[in-house]
């Protein structure tokens, strides 16, 4: 189906409200759009795991309310929005894509990033789907099934955001949160044509920490780059169970977005010295991706950063953490695992500690280096995944070792390991119709600066929007 432009659904979330503020339309309207969108779509695309119309109906009536007599809680007052099925949200459960959760349990908190939103005016709406734990860059689970991509529904949307990042590409929602481990935002936001925005690790505080620990960032998915930095702008607010957070920024990273990339230092790397399987049509994007930067007044020059794979330290470290998880759970709850998860755990049990302590020294090392690097530019531009959306595919299909878990998606993990921010966002379309990521990597804390560059990109080179037939 061909939607018309005037869709609410179709709006991004910046302009909900400046259509909110106007008064053209009403949070109201907003969320009886997207939950139209949801109950027409989802069948197919099986991106929400948990649907809330009732409650969130009443908070849109709420915030409604708050825009007609001029006191809005936030900018993104009244937006509706979904959320990662791996992040704590108060009186909804909180599976994580697993069967070993019990949803008959009391479930009283938010995590940081969704009490936020809720202080901001959001309105939370649905929860999305993940694979189990977000174990993989797929997005399947015994739970849950098999979630599809708006852009071809024979196609994987990517993962482990994937529900999420289907959800805001179909119309869904404008606004969704994200987690990323290995690429959990960026590989579905490449995928399903979005914008996702991994920021520093510690700017979104995040409760309770990741059994994966320090390569887990929260971020937003959303339909626009202006809409990231808004939800930036709330999502980085401080909240004192997150013992990693950075100290708090009062910055607006709305301002100055659309300064340009004029006079900044910018490497290419179409391979990062290591990828030997990038798509042509992949490599051939982002290669023009590069050259548009130049176009608009930055020093491009294509380098590498001058690592090597660091594969093997993200999977070593990954598994470990699957191992960890592993043992939590009791004999029957592993019964019931996803045939992925218990690979990779298995695999984790291997590791020892000396094993494990001399991966934690090589990914300090990685991090120093790309600081070194840094100094001399502003940005690094990359693919950010090596291949367009492949087959969608139930949970067992490849084994889980570090060539087929990680091997196409070679730009992504490096930047867990270093903590970078680092954003996704859509650069063109194959032949047969598929998205094409660019990935835009910034200095560690340089998050604005990110956004910037890719507010840059996104005005001379739209984000599309799937056509849903």
């Amino acid at each position: 189906m061909t939607l018309p432009a005037t869709d609410l659904a179709d709006c991004t979330a910046t302009t909900l409200a400046t259509l909110f503020r106007s008064g053209a339309t009403s949070p109201v309207e907003a969320l009886a759009a997207v939950l139209k969108r949801a109950e027409r779509l989802d069948p197919r695309l099986n991106a929400l795991c948990w649907l809330a119309p009732e409650e969130a109906m009443a908070d849109a009536r709420t915030s409604e309310s708050r825009w007609r007599a001029g006191t809005p809680l936030s900018p993104l007052d009244g937006v509706p929005v979904v959320v990662k099925d791996l992040i704590l949200t108060r009186g909804w459960p909180t599976l994580r894509g697993s069967r070993t959760v019990d949803p008959r349990q009391p479930w009283d908190v938010d995590a940081p990033s969704v009490a936020r939103l809720r202080e901001a005016g959001a309105v939370l709406f649905a929860k999305t789907t993940t694979p189990e734990f977000g174990c993989k860059g797929e997005t399947n689970s015994p739970l849950t099934g098999i979630t599809r991509n708006p852009w071809h529904l024979e196609r994987t949307p990517g993962g482990s955001s994937g529900g999420t990042a289907a959800a805001v590409a179909a119309g869904i929602a404008p606004l969704g949160l994200g987690t990323d481990g290995a690429g959990s935002i960026r590989i579905p936001a490449a995928f399903c044509g979005n914008v996702g925005f991994k920021p520093s690790f510690g700017r979104v505080p995040a409760y309770p920490l990741s059994p994966f620990g320090t390569l887990a960032h929260i971020g937003p998915h959303t339909m626009s780059v202006a809409d990231a930095a808004a939800a930036m702008n709330l999502l980085k607010r401080p909240d004192v169970r997150d013992w990693t957070a950075l100290p708090f920024d009062d910055s607006d990273f709305t301002a100055g977005l659309d300064d340009g990339v004029r006079g900044l230092r910018v490497a290419f790397s179409p391979t990062l010295g290591y990828a030997t399987n990038v798509h042509p049509e992949v490599a051939a994007a982002c290669a023009r991706a590069a050259a548009r930067f130049a176009e608009l007044g930055a020093q491009v020059e294509q380098v590498d950063p001058g690592f090597e794979d660091p594969v093997e330290i993200i999977t070593g470290l990954w598994f470990v953490g699957a191992w960890t998880l592993w043992n939590t759970l009791s004999p029957a709850q592993q019964a019931l695992t996803d045939v992925d998860f218990a690979a990779q755990a298995h695999l984790g049990s291997a590791y020892s500690a000396l094993a494990v302590q001399r991966l934690h020294l090589r990914r300090g090392a990685l991090g120093t280096q790309m600081k070194q690097f840094m100094q001399r530019f502003d940005l690094l531009l990359t693919p950010a995944v090596a291949v367009p959306a492949f087959e969608a595919r139930p949970p067992g299909t490849v084994p889980m070792e570090p060539a087929s878990m990680l091997g196409w998606t070679p730009f992504s993990y490096p930047f867990n390991l270093t903590q970078q921010p680092a954003c996704s966002l859509p650069c063109g379309l194959t032949a047969d119709g598929l998205p094409i990521g660019l990935q835009i990597v910034g200095p560690m804390f340089g998050d604005a600066l990110v956004l910037r560059a890719a507010r840059a990109f996104e005005s001379v080179q739209p984000v599309p929007r799937p056509r849903l037939d």
